[in-house]
């Protein structure tokens, strides 16, 4: 988040119709609902995971074993379920 200047982004009379409530303190104005970025979109940390998810259901595929995958990814056997199960359901559904 980053300070600005009132007087450098509100219009004169809107920057004056904001004095009658606020003056010389900070204030918050958040984004849209519409325009807020999900989890992870930004950073990129949501396209890791899908891309780390498809990877491991991929390996299962293959043949892979569930303790296999936990302890190349480091996670729980029921994290590793979960992943396996969504990932499924969501191939099936895009493949008919």
């Amino acid at each position: 988040m980053q300070y600005k200047n009132g007087k450098e982004v509100f219009p004169p009379s809107l920057l004056k119709e904001m004095q009658q409530y606020i003056q010389g303190e900070l204030i918050y104005i958040p984004k849209d609902k519409n325009q807020r970025a999900g989890w992870g979109e930004i950073s990129g940390s949501r396209q890791l995971l899908t891309r780390r998810n498809e990877e491991i259901f991929q390996l299962y595929m293959e043949g892979w074993s569930f303790e296999e995958l936990e302890q190349r990814y480091n996670l729980s056997n029921e994290s590793i379920r979960k992943i396996i199960y969504k990932t499924r359901r969501t191939f099936n559904e895009a493949n008919g």
